[in-house]
């Protein structure tokens, strides 16, 4: 089990997708997400594979919650510097999305 301790280390903040690009050589579909977390983190770049339950339009402009302090893994070729948080029933996928509008960088506590 994890500890308070260990779960505190993370920094998960909600980020407005700005920019989703299909990853060709990938073995499986994923998107390069272009993430805005505001001024204090910026912009950072994150792969997920989301491309089977997400078109890229539905997912531009959208805030999504992100641990934003992951330690950097290159998958497909791409620098991935975080993990978008999203649910997996088995049947679908679903995003763990703020009820309403935040402010970009928002943190969750």
């Amino acid at each position: 089990m994890a500890t308070i301790e260990e779960f505190s280390k993370l920094d998960i903040r909600i980020g407005r997708v700005v920019l989703v690009e299909g990853i060709e050589k990938a073995r499986k579909p994923v998107y390069k997400l272009t993430l805005d977390f505001g001024p204090e983190v910026g912009r950072k770049v994150v792969v997920a594979g989301i491309a089977s339950f997400y078109s890229e339009e539905e997912l531009e402009g959208r805030q999504i919650a992100c641990i934003v302090n992951l330690e950097p893994k290159t998958v497909a070729g791409v620098v991935s510097e975080g993990m978008i948080l999203a649910a997996d029933d088995g049947a679908g996928v679903a995003l763990l999305v703020p009820e309403k509008e935040l402010k970009e960088g928002s943190k969750i506590r």
